[in-house]
């Protein structure tokens, strides 16, 4: 079965360097919610994209989400439903509870949900991300009843990283694949 991507960015978007655009050229099965504001995020606009974009989804779809998109996505799940959504890719969750690690621009995001997510999640941290700690991940991971790994030293898994294609991503997002088709 031949799964779509749905790219989901956080907060001022994915810059060039990112590895969600890379996966964007180089995975002609995947498509990106493009955010009305995306440095002003406001849960309720980024809820409605999204939410848009799910409505029109023909086929099984696994959201792909880094940083405040995660949170969206956790958002999402709380309020909708979509038998096309068979699986999420959650990576580098910003810890929009704490003002300690996120701008208060994002606190609309909060609180994080907490319920299990309904469908097979993957949840992917480091050691060394400023926006959220190593410990909060894996708890976020276990209340959303999600698979977690730990890359180790890759910081927010975004462009300061230098992942480019970020293979081992893709070997992550096989993975959840796998389990998906089981």
């Amino acid at each position: 079965m031949e799964l779509k991507l749905l790219i989901l960015a956080g907060l001022g978007d994915s810059g060039e360097k990112h590895w969600q655009n890379y996966w964007l050229r180089k995975f002609k099965n995947s498509t990106k919610v493009i955010q009305d504001n995306w440095d002003e995020p406001k849960l309720e606009d980024w809820l409605s994209k999204l939410n848009e974009a799910i409505q029109k989804l023909d086929s099984p779809t696994i959201l792909v989400a880094h940083s405040l998109a995660v949170s969206m996505v956790l958002h999402w799940t709380s309020a909708y439903t979509n038998s096309n959504i068979v699986g999420a890719l959650l990576v580098a969750p910003a810890d929009v509870d704490s003002p300690l690690h996120t701008p208060d621009l994002v606190r609309n995001f909060a609180p994080i949900p907490l319920h299990k997510i309904p469908f097979p999640s993957l949840v992917i941290g480091t050691e060394n991300d400023n926006y959220i700690t190593l410990e909060r991940t894996q708890y976020l991971a276990k209340m959303w009843g999600s698979y977690f790994v730990n890359i180790g030293q890759k910081g927010h898994i975004n462009s300061e990283s230098n992942l480019e294609f970020w293979e081992e991503g893709q070997m992550l997002l096989q993975q959840l694949i796998d389990r998906i088709n089981a």
